[in-house]
């Protein structure tokens, strides 16, 4: 799969069939409309491309607005999501930069501009609420009318539901808000996780007994927070099992930046081996919500304690005859 930053770049497709959004998550009513989009492709002979904004169009209108607050919180990183696409067949990703000016354009300007000149779409799929151009004026019909006089074809997909529920990512968003990760998994198709470069930390973890390999969330505002259950890929040939923070550390820092903290319970390498490694972290149950400590010697109980209890779910994990989401 190939990524691109923005439309003006040579190796992108001379023609292609397109699909447009933010795919936070790329839940399994995306997945559909993906396959959907890669048959599409396949049997017109176009390449298949998605076309995703960073920073999410409601990140932007909420800071325009002053109220950065209001903005959606995320599911997946950049990095996760485009991971996600590929595995769902991909053939190219154009990643648009969301500011005043692509904001301010008209429909036609969209149309004319970006899905044309831009992208070379001969075939375009878009969900059943899009909206598009500036102050949303823009929608399926308009689009459709423009496919029959400028030479392109329109699709619309309906609704994706399981078990008589809409998948979207507000429904993944409020699964992981909830801490429910059998929800989450069930609305992504998938466990849902985090993938990173391991990086340096303040070291605080070998002080108190409990090493762990630290990734950052590049957003300040993740879906999940909290103390899990995980699955760790990327240390062997075998996923381990762990328990992680996802979240701020209130009791020794408190700073505002997102880190995910993971101790692997059977520690599997040497001290400094885990930098620079991409590792991906399922999550897979929520023990609590963050905890501020009084001190250091109770942050230490309390890491004892979630190790534990990710002991006993994983162990008994394995003596139910249910299985879990695995890749």
């Amino acid at each position: 799969m190939r990524v691109f930053r923005g439309f003006h770049h040579p190796g992108l497709a001379s023609a292609c069939a397109l699909t447009i959004g933010n795919f936070d998550g790329v839940h399994r009513g995306h997945q559909a409309m993906l396959a959907l989009l890669t048959n599409e492709a396949r049997h017109r002979n176009l390449a298949s491309c998605v076309m995703t904004f960073e920073p999410h169009p409601r990140d932007y209108f909420a800071r325009l607005a002053g109220k950065p607050e209001s903005a959606p919180a995320r599911i997946a990183t950049l990095r996760d999501k485009l991971s996600e696409l590929e595995r769902c067949g991909v053939d190219q990703v154009v990643v648009l930069r969301f500011d005043a000016a692509f904001a301010g354009q008209s429909p036609q300007a969209f149309i004319d501009d970006v899905l044309l000149a831009g992208l070379h779409a001969r075939y375009v799929l878009v969900g059943d609420d899009f909206r598009f151009g500036a102050r949303r004026a823009g929608d399926y019909a308009m689009l459709d009318a423009a496919g029959c006089g400028q030479g392109f074809d329109v699709a619309r997909m309906l609704s994706y539901e399981v078990h008589g529920l809409r998948v979207s990512s507000s429904a993944v968003r409020e699964a992981l808000a909830a801490g429910d990760m059998e929800r989450a998994a069930s609305l992504l198709g998938r466990p849902y996780s985090i993938s990173g470069h391991v990086v340096h930390g303040r070291k605080l973890g070998r002080e108190l007994g409990f090493r762990t390999l630290n990734l950052r969330f590049p957003h300040p505002k993740p879906a999940a927070m909290g103390i899990f259950v995980v699955r760790v890929q990327g240390l062997g040939d075998m996923p381990l099992a762990g328990v992680a923070s996802l979240g701020v550390r209130p009791t020794v820092e408190d700073a505002g930046r997102v880190l995910l903290e993971v101790h692997c319970l059977d520690w599997p390498l040497a001290p400094e081996a885990g930098y620079g490694r991409v590792l991906q972290v399922e999550l897979l149950h929520k023990l609590h919500d963050e905890l501020k400590y009084p001190s250091l010697d109770a942050l230490r109980a309390g890491i004892t304690r979630d190790a534990a209890d990710a002991r006993a779910w994983f162990a008994a994990e394995t003596s139910t005859s249910t299985p879990s989401f695995r890749r």
